[in-house]
């Protein structure tokens, strides 16, 4: 019996089944995590961080980030399986991240689970990484449906999109050139804060007047909806820059919430504004940024403003982890996803693309 046919045996031996367990790995970016899923139920989860490793660099340095996934990926695993007290045998599909990211940590989370489909004859089925931090949200909101809106702030993305159904998404705004993540981690550098930016001017911002400094806040005159975070980055910059020439203090508290202000109000205001034009009554945030607790407050005073349900996932499904994998990866099953061996790692690629 072949590969595919031993593949489709499994398929439709898991059609009698109401709902499959699905190992899920993730690898995208510094983050090696495995997790065992059935349905939007987390049977387990393990995330091995590389943050103190890049921290010494001020910043992910892909050479690095594969090595250390190549190093963790198959501890991680077998720590997922045996938290979720199950074994590779009773695995029904398998759910792996293959783009977008950094191309070598994706191979290594992708090589991994298409050795494990070919030597158990488990499906495989690719997931967007993007997908499956919108679907971080299902985790936690039993009662979260589509269609939604939902805003996705990372460190490579920034996105506002409709999620017309699982899987199914389309863009209404994007960034033109930093994304929200980027531009924080570059300001925590720029005021000697280090990296990871986002978690550590947060936590500044706290001690700082968010009125003290006036930053700008870009608009794309042809795309209501799309945002610029360049422009306000090197606004601080140029203000940093302009403290030292003239010898005037810096207060690096003011900094850090005049400049947080400034990226939060933006993405407020643009949210809400697809909210009036398309009359949403549901509203998620999701990525990395979106653990930023500025944001969370102002989304949700916004949200109750306007009587707009307010969803977002706590903190540790805001970072990259399998969990949100498994679950996009649960949709994509259901849908009929399979992805064969031939899938390959796709660092740029885009959401709604397969």
């Amino acid at each position: 019996m072949t590969y595919q046919e031993k593949v489709r045996e499994k398929m439709q031996a898991l059609q009698k089944k109401d709902a499959p367990l699905l190992l899920a790995i993730e690898s995208s970016c510094d983050e090696t995590s495995a997790a065992v899923i059935r349905k939007r139920e987390i049977r387990s989860l393990v995330i091995a961080s590389q943050v103190e490793t890049h921290a010494l660099y001020g910043g992910v340095v892909p050479e690095i980030a594969s090595r250390k996934h190549i190093e963790r990926i198959n501890q991680v695993i077998e720590e997922a399986l045996k938290e979720a007290n199950t074994t590779l045998d009773e695995i029904d599909a398998i759910g792996v991240t293959y783009g977008p990211g950094l191309v070598g940590a994706l191979l290594v989370g992708l090589s991994e689970a298409k050795a494990i489909s070919f030597a158990k004859d488990i499906p495989l089925v690719g997931v967007h990484h993007i997908e499956g931090h919108i679907s971080a949200n299902y985790i936690e909101h039993p009662d979260l449906e589509p269609p939604f809106a939902c805003l996705v702030v990372s460190g490579g993305h920034t996105h506002l999109v409709v999620v017309k159904d699982y899987g199914k998404y389309e863009i209404l705004g994007r960034t033109r050139d930093d994304a929200a993540g980027e531009a924080f981690d570059k300001v925590a550098r720029a005021i000697g804060l280090g990296y990871p930016g986002g978690p550590k001017i947060d936590k500044l911002a706290k001690e700082g007047n968010p009125l003290a400094i006036s930053f700008p806040k870009a608009k794309v005159a042809d795309a209501p909806y799309d945002f610029s975070f360049s422009g306000l980055k090197s606004a601080v910059l140029n203000y940093l820059n302009g403290c030292k020439m003239k010898n005037q203090p810096i207060v690096e508290a003011d900094v850090a919430a005049s400049f947080q202000k400034a990226v939060v109000d933006v993405l407020v205001e643009h949210s809400m504004w697809a909210i009036d034009e398309y009359g949403f009554d549901k509203f998620a945030i999701a990525g990395g940024v979106a653990s930023n607790s500025a944001l969370r407050m102002a989304m949700e005073e916004a949200c109750r403003k306007k009587d707009i349900k307010f969803y977002h996932p706590s903190p540790i499904f805001c970072t990259d982890n399998a969990a949100m994998i498994g679950v996009a990866g649960y949709y994509e099953y259901l849908a009929g996803t399979r992805s064969g061996l031939d899938l390959n790692a796709v660092p740029n690629l885009k959401l709604g693309e397969r």
